[in-house]
């Protein structure tokens, strides 16, 4: 497999995701309820008892980029996202390794901010995310093999730039682990869990069973 850098995979992991939420843009959400007109707005991205969202280490990388480049935030706002992520992972008991199944546990997006909605809409979405919106009738609702499609070339992409170093985990504990301010030692650490195993496809994937069951549902209202 050829190695990329990780400026190289995050150049290309940018063009899929602009792709993918084109195409998901142009195709089946003129069929969704418009966003600006629900009564809960961000109810989606904070709903504790539904969301699940799982990225890897190169989208969380992106994530932290886009904070880092908008111009939109000051310092504070974006140490504001960051200690959000860490009390939802406190809260929520949000943990990678020892054998716990993170995708049987929700939380609140630390990544909605009231007002002005997800902050990194436009140029690091997750997939799920960009998948997701309110339909009211199934048939209008995106094949969930466009989302996988997506998330495959994302598990490549990781593979092309950390080897095996890298995992499956809840948005907010990802953003722990690439808080800028937080020093590396547990990213390091898991690293190199990670990197001992055999192969980069050793740990449970977006096709995984649990994954499945609740990670992409559609809120709708019918």
């Amino acid at each position: 497999m050829r190695k990329l850098s990780e400026a190289a995979g995050l150049a290309v992991l940018q063009r899929g995701k602009a792709a993918f939420q084109t195409h998901v843009k142009l195709n089946f959400e003129p069929a969704a309820r418009d966003c600006r007109m629900c009564p809960t707005p961000g109810v989606c991205c904070t709903d504790a008892h539904f969301v699940n969202v799982h990225i890897t280490r190169l989208e969380a990388v992106a994530i932290r980029e886009t904070l880092r480049r908008t111009p939109r935030l000051t310092r504070d706002e974006r140490r504001a996202v960051y200690a959000r992520a860490r009390a939802a992972v406190e809260r929520y008991g949000l943990r990678a390794g020892g054998g716990d199944d993170t995708y049987a546990r929700t939380y609140s997006c630390p990544l909605f901010e009231p007002g002005v909605g997800c902050l990194v809409h436009a140029r690091s979405k997750p997939a799920p995310c960009i998948q997701h919106a309110c339909y009211d009738n199934w048939e209008d609702v995106p094949p969930l093999d466009f989302q996988r499609q997506t998330e495959r070339r994302v598990e490549q992409l990781n593979a092309q730039v950390y080897g095996a170093a890298w995992a499956w985990l809840p948005t907010p504990l990802w953003l722990t682990l690439v808080d800028p301010d937080a020093g590396g030692a547990e990213l390091s650490r898991l690293a190199r869990v990670w990197a001992a195993r055999r192969t980069p496809g050793a740990h449970p994937g977006p096709d995984s069973r649990a994954q499945r069951q609740r990670r992409s549902l559609p809120v709708l209202r019918i």
